[in-house]
């Protein structure tokens, strides 16, 4: 069954799913038609636009950069992003603190003990995601 979206006016409404990524940003718009259509453009490109994820729904819109997008034009936009998780993959970004319960602060570093080669002399333990641990007195007994 297909759900339709209307204003109190009666017009129907566009949706837009957007994937923001660290060089393309994907915009896949639901036309008031049912129809799917998409746009892909640069994530920074401040020589023409602010903001990928607007100007990919202004471009679908038919609309002219600065123009307003309103409510009565789109239902819904849903945004997901891996700009975040590369930068702690890469490693770039800000130092992050790890704050844990007190007595946990090695948890991570000992995480599962796995030996994927039993017999190496030298073992090699990934880089930690964080540079410092805080351990917090934060237990709490049945009485609160």
């Amino acid at each position: 069954m297909t759900e339709s979206h209307t204003t109190p006016a009666g017009k129907n409404r566009w949706q837009f799913w957007i994937d923001r990524g660290g060089t393309f940003t994907d915009v896949v718009g639901k036309r008031p038609d049912g129809t799917l259509v998409t746009h892909k453009l640069l994530s920074e490109n401040p020589e023409q636009y602010r903001d990928a994820a607007v100007a990919g729904i202004r471009h679908l819109l038919g609309l002219k950069s600065g123009e307003p997008v309103t409510p009565e034009q789109v239902e819904c936009v849903k945004m997901g992003t891996t700009v975040a998780t590369n930068a702690l993959l890469e490693r770039k970004g800000e130092a992050t603190l790890l704050v844990t319960t007190q007595g946990f602060g090695d948890a991570l570093r000992i995480a599962y003990q796995n030996r994927p080669r039993l017999f190496d002399r030298q073992i090699v333990l990934p880089e930690l995601l964080y540079s410092a641990v805080v351990e917090a007195q934060e237990r709490v007994a049945v009485d609160g």
